[in-house]
């Protein structure tokens, strides 16, 4: 028994059976990152391997839709027209969201969200810089990206949720604080937690679906699956396909 466990009184939890919700197929995809030309290829594929299957056909999408990739616009609104025909879709908050939501409301507190992809989203909704900006720039950017973002966008990114758990599988985009009971995960660790999850080698009460930690090849382990193939600059958007005890990869640009 793990030392968190015996302080907490509970005993470690035995490692779930993979096994996928009844009548039911998910296709989770990894983080987007501005690639709108990558989505509508992968959604081109999941149409396809989609075509003969007659039950309920779920779509999680794990967030960071944003930044990075000169599309983040086009992705959301790929995002709020609604997923291809036959899918039902569900959308997760990335750390990248949220910290364009932070950035719009205390732009001198979220400012590092333009070094690491929020320039490229910038130019994306039409808000051009003639320089690097300085700190005094930081709340007339702000205004500026709140003007061009339209309404419907800015309901969408507020009202993601942070995970969804469906059969023996939790989807949420960075993971979670082993040995914390999901009801009482920190919001900060689902979007952003790294190596405390992905070091972590024992059973969690679910199979852990994200993306955030990028890694060469999707990794499908016992007790997580990472699906965040850097689709941005490998050219690699990774959905994993989940029916009955079957875990298959569908990929772009393979």
């Amino acid at each position: 028994m793990r030392l968190f466990d015996k302080l907490r009184g509970k005993p470690a939890p035995a490692a779930p059976r993979p096994h996928m919700t009844p009548g039911t197929r998910v296709y989770a995809v990894g983080d987007i990152h501005g690639r709108c030309d990558l989505l509508d290829g992968l959604h081109d594929r999941l149409l396809q391997d989609a075509r003969d299957y007659e039950g309920r056909k779920i779509l999680i999408y794990l967030g960071d839709f944003i930044d990075r990739g000169t599309e983040s616009k086009a992705v959301i609104d790929r995002m709020i027209d609604g997923p291809p025909p036959g899918f039902e879709s569900i959308y997760l908050r990335g750390n990248h969201e949220q910290t364009m939501l932070d950035f719009m409301q205390h732009p001198e507190t979220a400012a590092g969200w333009l070094n690491y992809g929020g320039l490229a989203t910038l130019l994306s909704y039409g808000v051009y810089l003639d320089r690097p900006p300085f700190s005094s720039d930081l709340p007339e950017i702000a205004r500026r990206l709140k003007q061009k973002v339209p309404e419907a966008h800015l309901q969408f990114l507020e009202g993601l949720p942070l995970y969804h758990r469906e059969g023996s599988y939790l989807f949420v985009h960075a993971g979670i604080r082993p040995g914390v009971a999901l009801e009482e995960q920190h919001p900060d660790d689902l979007m952003w937690i790294r190596e405390a999850f992905i070091g972590y080698r024992q059973p969690h009460e679910y199979i852990v679906v994200h993306g955030h930690s990028i890694s060469e090849e999707a990794e499908l382990l016992d007790n997580r699956i990472g699906i965040d193939t850097g689709a941005c600059v490998s050219g690699v958007l990774t959905c994993l396909v989940l029916e009955g005890e079957t875990q298959r990869l569908i990929q772009t640009g393979q």
